[in-house]
């Protein structure tokens, strides 16, 4: 039940119970009703004191001003209720389920019963009369309530509004990710290679643009939460805005360094995250720093952190950060291929081609990683590419520790 609902059910009976209630003696008497001749109905709307549908309970029509009520009609849970009556002039009564005996919690006088007609009658207990009744006690209790429905109403609406920007952030990040999958199928396979970059680079672009906006906006209203500012300083490096990026990394680990108890995970995304922006600025020192920062903080996740250093530094080509960095990552996890092939991709940048032989001679380590690579993934993205350096270099494509193929 939401808190808005659980403010909503209680207030007429606090409010009766402030009240004491009207007796039902104090409603003033209604013209004597004529005798009836033919039948018409009556409907309508309980509301009450703050504005929304009051659920249950009965109206009932009188026709001495409330002293005894001679038609009653149930209440749903929407707050409707309707009836037939024969026709004349009543005095209609709302009673709350729990109203005790002998006692109304509001009427309204005057009310015409029309032959074959269905007369609309709501009885809406935020109307001035209704709270002119009201002690200013009671009146005082009853703006404290609307207030705090009202939060509760806005609070529900801001979490729904909130969720849902989360969910198009995550799918976002996602089609980002997907971006050049996404442009090869939209342009076919007879496109260039500079076409499908250019289309990547354009649906990633909106993707991140699209999180910026939304992170923005969400940044303003929930300035406290380090997670969105992650979010969006991720989307700005991926908008190559670095400055802005590296600022709100920076806050989100500002915010979640000072909390009672620090997220490792939002530490170590953070710190990560600025890995990042100094490695595309090739801060290189301070990228080290950083990656290792987010594997310290975050130790379940250090494997990520660092195979992350060591593919942000394979993209910008600096080749020795990258191959320190695949090194790093491999002491914590050895069984990640693409990390072989990032290692070895680093190093081959030293090969050279023997002019005797024409073979491509490999530095230390480079043939060593390849294999590994191949052994790991057979079938990789690199494995074809792989298998032609190695067979160039004169080097077995198979490890001498892997297992003869069948």
């Amino acid at each position: 039940m939401s808190p808005a609902l659980q403010l909503r059910l209680p207030l007429v009976a606090r409010l009766c119970v402030l009240a004491g209630l009207l007796p039902i003696a104090c409603a003033p008497a209604s013209a004597q009703q004529q005798p009836p001749t033919e039948m018409g109905r009556i409907h309508g709307h309980v509301i009450n004191p703050t504005g929304v549908p009051q659920q249950f309970g009965t109206v009932s029509l009188s026709t001495d001003g409330g002293a005894s009520l001679s038609y009653t009609f149930p209440v749903s849970a929407a707050g409707d209720y309707s009836g037939q009556a024969p026709v004349g002039e009543y005095t209609v009564v709302y009673r709350a389920p729990d109203t005790p005996e002998g006692k109304i919690v509001d009427y309204i006088n005057e009310v015409e019963v029309v032959a074959g007609q269905d007369t609309s009658q709501d009885i809406d207990m935020t109307r001035q009369a209704f709270i002119d009744r009201l002690s200013p006690e009671q009146q005082r209790q009853l703006q404290e309530m609307k207030a705090a429905n009202a939060a509760a109403l806005a609070g529900n609406h801001n979490v729904t509004a909130f969720d849902a920007d989360l969910q198009a952030v995550k799918q976002d990040f996602q089609d980002a990710v997907n971006a050049r999958a996404a442009a090869t199928q939209a342009l076919g396979a007879s496109a260039s290679q500079a076409d499908i970059n250019a289309r990547t680079d354009e649906i990633a672009s909106a993707k991140y643009t699209e999180i910026e906006t939304l992170m923005t906006r969400e940044t303003a209203a929930n300035s406290g939460e380090p997670a969105l500012w992650i979010y969006l300083a991720r989307a700005q490096t991926g908008l190559k805005n670095y400055l802005d990026a590296e600022t709100n990394f920076k806050k989100a680990l500002d915010l979640e360094s000072k909390a009672e108890r620090p997220d490792p995970q939002i530490l170590g995304a953070a710190d990560a995250g600025l890995g990042e922006v100094y490695a595309r600025t090739l801060m290189i020192d301070d990228a080290n720093a950083a990656f290792d920062a987010a594997a310290k903080a975050d130790p379940p996740n250090a494997a990520n952190y660092l195979r992350d250093q060591a593919l942000v530094f394979f993209q910008e080509r600096d080749f020795p950060a990258q191959v320190d960095a695949a090194d790093e990552a491999l002491s914590v996890d050895p069984n990640e291929a693409i990390l072989y092939y990032i290692k070895a991709a680093g190093l081959a940048e030293n090969a050279r081609v023997d002019p005797n032989t024409n073979r491509i001679v490999l530095p230390p380590g480079c043939a060593d990683a390849y294999r590994k690579y191949l052994e790991l993934a057979p079938n990789g993205p690199y494995a074809s590419q792989v298998t032609v350096i190695l067979m160039r270099a004169g080097e077995s494509i198979r490890s001498s520790s892997a297992p003869p193929a069948k």
